[in-house]
């Protein structure tokens, strides 16, 4: 794995809460990553042709053929073909910003390659030792080029970030070594492990180097990893500087995402950010897979990447954040015998975290008093256990899921008559505790079927056709805007998710359901 020889300290007590743990949506190395070469078949006339010519169009290292270098170019020509597709189509939104930042530092172009053989170029690839993105960075080696990983962020997994960092990583290993081979075998093992080996074998190439493997012992031997890294890179760079003599689509360099890196203050609410922009979370934390949280590290400063379309209104959000706060945490109310370390294992959030959103030290805690909890990388508040759920998160969780619109004279008893339900049923599925309803209210009824079902359907259809979007004007205020549409200042703060505190402002859309 990339730099697992190299460690740091950690730099603050937060970042120790979780040191091991990777992000809920970590995705594993696909298999063709770490699998050994083999063959399937013979290499075409053009393949054979293809592994036997040099190329030096943007790629100017030397190549070396031999039989690993074969056996890996036909395994990703034929039994991993499907994964090769995949890794090209996958790599197209990188590969312009890595071409451009390997060209400032001076790097071969056959580099910007690596990210294939590291991780299929995914930024959210973690390895079972605990490499993280794209290129692979074990924790220890990216602190040292700056990158923070922890319960808060894992900026190994910042494309643009991480990208530099391998940049420098490649250059000093190059610096060390004198040779391009080499220092790809030390960003695998760690430039301590090539350096002893190359001195008990009195090597100075990377192909001698494997060749005389066999006169190491114990922990100075290479692994069958690091002495096919070098083949497998030279295989996969031949593919790739002749995509279409062996058949593949061509790679396009104009899919770059238009971003503006911004500067986000510590703390700041990024589902909130997120829903100035009118992303949601998903496609927000697609630009930003660095964070792991919905809320940014309240003791840092970190870049967040925002689509170039919407970033006037996300940096205006930014100015002015007072104007839709805490979407990305929810407010606990404390019970009676709750500790920090109670609400910790509640919500899966380390209590050394908690006091910092809170900004306290003190480990006293009444009755009543509300605490901060943020919200994780998946787009949706960290949840407490189901045995504690409250009337609000499942009025929150219907709401989602409501497939009938009540209508004016509809009571509980007549809606559970309609659906064949009882009106327990549906207090119970919508967080109800009074019987009373008001038109207009939407209400998820489980296990309808039939006439009610496709009647329901048509309710919710229409409810939602009659769905108004409304950008704000200089000079107005919700009451005015409420009055416009005939509805109350709580309904749009309700459908808006806007609280007592909250401004609008001029250009802001907002969502009118107009009864």
């Amino acid at each position: 794995m990339a730099g697992c020889a190299a460690k740091a300290p950690v730099s603050d007590p937060v970042a120790e809460t979780d040191q091991g743990g990777v992000p809920d949506d970590a995705e594993a190395l696909d298999p063709e990553v770490i699998a050994a070469p083999v063959s399937e078949g013979e290499l075409t006339q053009a393949e054979q042709a293809v592994l036997n010519a040099r190329f030096g169009l943007l790629f100017d290292l030397e190549d070396h053929d031999n039989a690993d270098v074969e056996r890996y170019f036909n395994y990703f020509n034929h039994k991993a073909r499907g994964t090769m597709e995949r890794w090209l189509e996958r790599s197209q939104q990188h590969l312009p910003y890595v071409r451009r930042v390997f060209t400032q530092y001076g790097l071969p172009q056959d580099l910007v390659l690596l990210p294939f053989t590291e991780s299929g170029y995914n930024v959210r690839a973690y390895s079972w030792a605990g490499a993280g993105g794209m290129w692979q960075f074990m924790k220890g080696t990216g602190r040292l080029y700056g990158l923070r990983a922890d319960w808060w962020i894992d900026e190994r997994r910042d494309p643009y970030k991480s990208t530099d960092a391998a940049a420098r990583h490649l250059r000093d290993l190059y610096d060390r070594f004198g040779d391009w081979y080499l220092a790809l075998a030390a960003y695998n093992a760690g430039e301590g492990k090539i350096s002893r080996a190359l001195k008990l074998t009195d090597c100075d190439d990377f192909f001698e180097l494997t060749a005389n493997n066999h006169k190491l012992t114990g922990r100075a031997k290479l692994k069958p990893e690091t002495k096919h890294y070098v083949p497998k890179f030279i295989a996969i760079s031949k593919i790739f500087q002749n995509l279409d003599t062996l058949g593949y689509n061509p790679v396009s360099w104009d899919m770059e995402p238009a971003v503006v890196p911004v500067q986000v203050p510590g703390g700041t609410d990024l589902l909130a950010l997120a829903r100035a922009g009118g992303l949601t979370w998903k496609e927000f934390h697609d630009y930003n897979p660095a964070y792991r949280r919905q809320v940014s590290p309240p003791h840092m400063e970190t870049t967040a990447y925002l689509p170039a379309a919407k970033a006037d209104s996300m940096i205006a959000y930014l100015k002015d954040p007072g104007s839709r706060p805490y979407a990305g945490y929810t407010q606990y109310a404390v019970r009676s015998g709750d500790s920090w370390w109670r609400i910790s294992n509640r919500f899966n959030v380390p209590v050394a975290v908690l006091k910092g959103v809170n900004n306290t030290k003190s480990d006293t805690l009444r009755p009543g008093q509300l605490v901060m909890v943020p919200g994780n990388e998946k787009g949706r508040v960290v949840a407490s256990s189901p045995s504690e759920d409250t009337p609000s998160s499942t009025r929150a969780i219907a709401s989602r899921r409501s497939n009938y619109v009540v209508r004016s004279g509809d009571t509980l008893w007549s809606i559970s008559r309609k659906f064949g339900t009882t009106v327990d049923t549906l207090k119970q599925s919508n967080g109800l505790r009074a019987n009373t309803l008001k038109a207009g209210q939407k209400l998820y009824v489980p296990d309808n079927s039939g006439q009610a079902t496709r009647q329901a359907v048509k309710d919710a259809e229409q409810a939602k056709a009659q769905l108004v979007r409304y950008k704000v004007r200089r000079g107005d205020n919700l009451t005015a805007i409420a009055r416009k549409f005939g509805v109350t200042v709580a309904e749009l703060r309700k459908w808006n998710s806007i609280n007592s505190s909250n401004t609008i402002f001029a250009g802001q859309n907002l969502k009118v359901y107009v009864h």
